[in-house]
């Protein structure tokens, strides 16, 4: 060892190398896992993810996309398809008059609905597989850890924090998003 912090810095990035792989690579896991789940309610995963984010209440599609991490044309795009297959629909925004609200119609809600068994059952899977501790809690811990990594990757780019601030607040029903 020099003493120059080198090796210090080297791990360092290494860990965040390892980190970025693993979520990536976690990433194209969930989405896989998503579309299979999707499937048998016609949906794909895109659409039940811009489906999951407005279930709560009508947003749009900025905060959409701001919610998911995405890109705004992204979510423009599936929202579009989204209203075109009767699943969403658009609706008056009170607070600003050209970005109109995306919610779900029932037809949207019927769809996620249909996810719900499948959705649970893997869920169960997960959280037993993960179980060193009692399986939820374990599932629960990983929550945790993802949204601190969350939290302090918007702290270092300088995003806003309301998405990590939401999920470590709030309960999520049971199927909101992939």
């Amino acid at each position: 060892m020099s003493g120059t912090g080198e090796e210090e810095g080297g791990g360092r990035q290494d860990l965040f190398s390892r980190s970025a792989l693993a979520v990536f690579r976690l990433n194209g896991q969930y989405l896989g896992v998503a579309e299979e789940l999707a499937g048998p309610a016609g949906l794909t995963a895109a659409r039940w993810q811009v489906l999951g984010a407005v279930l709560r209440e009508p947003l749009p599609v900025s905060g959409i996309a701001r919610v998911m991490g995405i890109t705004r044309q992204s979510v423009q795009r599936i929202a579009d398809l989204l209203v075109e297959r009767g699943l969403a629909e658009y609706v008056p925004n009170p607070a600003h008059r050209r970005a109109k609200l995306l919610r779900p119609t029932d037809e949207g809600f019927a769809a996620v609905r249909k996810i719900g068994p499948g959705h649970a059952a893997f869920a169960d899977r997960l959280a037993e597989t993960l179980g060193e501790k009692t399986g939820e809690e374990g599932l629960a811990e990983t929550v945790r850890v993802l949204e601190r990594l969350i939290a302090a990757m918007e702290t270092v780019t300088g995003t806003p924090a309301e998405p990590a601030a939401e999920l470590a607040t709030e309960p999520v029903p049971p199927v909101t998003e992939p």
